[in-house]
């Protein structure tokens, strides 16, 4: 990504360059009479299609190692990858990665606890997951929680099948 960061900068800059040539004399005759005017947006159509295929291929590895970021568009996973320092803010995007997250509990060291379904039932994890260890790599966590949530639901399940035979029904069904 930083070649393309580069060249998107270079673009910028040039553009930015053009607009203010075009601010100072707007007149149509007055901008055709710009030399290299076609070769100057070429050149920088040419870059940005460079930027935006290193972006689609950066795009396309991340996907590749959390397979669930194929359930969301290239600007929701660029929002949630550009917001590692903060885990939290994956929590809107969950529902589409994972069919029964709503969110999950976080304390106030940014380690994850457990998970809430969109109809308020929670599920504590049998592990506690730290974002913060994956130094940045959002697909990192994010595949522990995948492998805790399996393995925490589970466990309730064979809790709740050991306890049926010893719990009278109506409390059983309460309890779990």
């Amino acid at each position: 990504m930083p070649t393309e960061g580069q060249k998107f900068k270079e673009v910028n800059i040039a553009w930015h360059n053009l607009m203010n040539r075009i601010h100072d004399n707007p007149a149509a005759l007055e901008v055709m009479k710009i030399e290299e005017l076609g070769s100057i947006l070429k050149k920088a159509n040419t870059k940005l299609e460079t930027v935006q295929k290193g972006l689609n291929d950066y795009l396309e590895s991340k996907r590749s190692l959390f397979p669930r970021f194929y359930f969301l568009s290239n600007e929701e996973l660029l929002e949630i990858l550009s917001e590692t320092k903060d885990p939290k803010r994956v929590q809107p995007h969950l529902k589409k990665c994972f069919e029964g997250i709503a969110s999950l509990k976080f304390d106030e060291e940014l380690k994850i606890h457990g998970m809430y379904s969109i109809e308020g039932e929670y599920v504590e994890f049998t592990r506690i997951i730290d974002p913060v260890a994956s130094k940045g790599q959002v697909e990192d966590w994010l595949l522990q929680v995948e492998d805790v949530m399996l393995k925490s639901v589970r466990d309730k399940i064979e809790k709740s099948y050991h306890d049926y035979t010893k719990t009278p029904r109506e409390k059983w069904v309460i309890s779990w």
